[in-house]
């Protein structure tokens, strides 16, 4: 018997879609499902001011196919240079609809990030006065902090000291991956919300390391502990509006994860849907996935949820997914959840 689920179209609160050439070959394959995304601004160089902004989202509507009907929702990445006035404008206009923390040096192009807080204290405070979001990304990186650690001691060495001292403010912990940040998260108030990867909750740390290194399952924030990747399941399928569907699918050509320093990053746009359909169904709340992936986000953003559907339909056979995605910029492999998935989404 057929089985299939109709949602409100999706939207990704956390999308990488770079640049160039490689931005031409993955865009479309965000836009097939998706209605709007969260862009990432961590180009190089980075998207600090408006004018940046608004060049970057014209060259991503020019690498959506003709006739796709996909929003991108533009950030700027915060620097201790950053002007709060020109942020200011450039959210009053839409041009953007939140602002991205990296603490430098956490992940992929975050050198131009953060390392003294207390220099951003005013922009924060002009963020929490217009309404415009924080999206997180909450790792610290003190080298004699374990990385599997660096969620944890960053909730309590800068997020929560960030959060007392600007109680409006609005905050997203972006792909939290322990049960520290969903513990945090549920009890933080109104004013905090999370985004979960796809990735995050289909494997832990034993997929990346047993059995010899896989480059694909290689992500910062790096996957944790089993117990962990449960806690995150049970958040995302418990229908809680704190938490909402942002992938970071993040692609990387094969030849920069497949090196003896691979880059991070795990390309989820293809086939997100119907994973996130076999994780729901296998806890028993397919019930709660338009809740995550297409209401949750909207709310906390203040936008409507999209008008237009999604159905999610599952089948006899397994889905064939694309091994690879080939771009200008070198081919990019595709998530492989390392099980059989039934469910495709038109």
């Amino acid at each position: 018997m057929t089985q299939s689920i109709t949602i409100r179209r999706p939207d990704d609160w956390h999308l990488h879609l770079r640049d160039g050439a490689m931005l031409a070959g993955i865009a479309p394959e965000t836009a097939r499902h998706f209605a709007r995304a969260i862009i990432m601004p961590n180009l190089v160089p980075p998207v600090v001011t408006g004018s940046d902004a608004a060049a970057y989202r014209e060259r991503i509507l020019a690498a959506i196919p003709e006739g796709a009907d996909f929003t991108p929702l533009m950030t700027l990445y915060l620097t201790e240079d950053t002007d709060a006035d020109d942020l200011a404008a450039a959210h009053t206009s839409g041009l953007i609809k939140a602002v991205k923390l990296y603490p430098a040096g956490a992940t992929t192009n975050s050198h131009s990030g953060v390392t003294n807080f207390d220099k951003v204290r005013p922009v924060l405070e002009k963020m929490a006065e217009i309404g415009c979001p924080l999206c997180v990304h909450g790792e610290v990186t003190d080298p004699a902090v374990d990385i599997f650690d660096r969620e944890a001691v960053f909730i309590d060495r800068v997020l929560d000291p960030i959060r007392k001292a600007t109680p409006d403010l609005r905050v997203i912990m972006e792909h939290i991956t322990t049960k520290n940040g969903a513990d945090y998260v549920r009890e933080g108030g109104d004013n905090i919300g999370a985004t979960i990867t796809t990735h995050h909750l289909i494997i832990n740390r034993n997929h990346i390391l047993v059995g010899g290194i896989k480059p694909h399952y290689y992500c910062l924030p790096v996957a944790k502990r089993e117990e962990h990747r449960l806690a995150l399941r049970q958040a995302a399928t418990s229908g809680d509006a704190s938490f909402f569907l942002g992938t970071d699918s993040a692609p990387h050509a094969d030849a920069a994860k497949e090196s003896a320093c691979g880059c991070a990053g795990c390309f989820t746009a293809t086939n997100t849907m119907s994973l996130l359909a076999h994780v729901f169904e296998e806890d028993g709340a397919l019930d709660k996935l338009e809740a995550f992936a297409s209401l949750n986000g909207p709310k906390f953003y203040g936008l409507p949820a999209n008008e237009s559907t999604l159905t999610l339909t599952k089948t006899d056979a397994p889905v064939d997914f694309p091994n690879k995605i080939e771009t200008g910029a070198g081919p990019v492999t595709v998530f492989d959840p390392g099980f059989p998935v039934f469910w495709t989404a038109d």
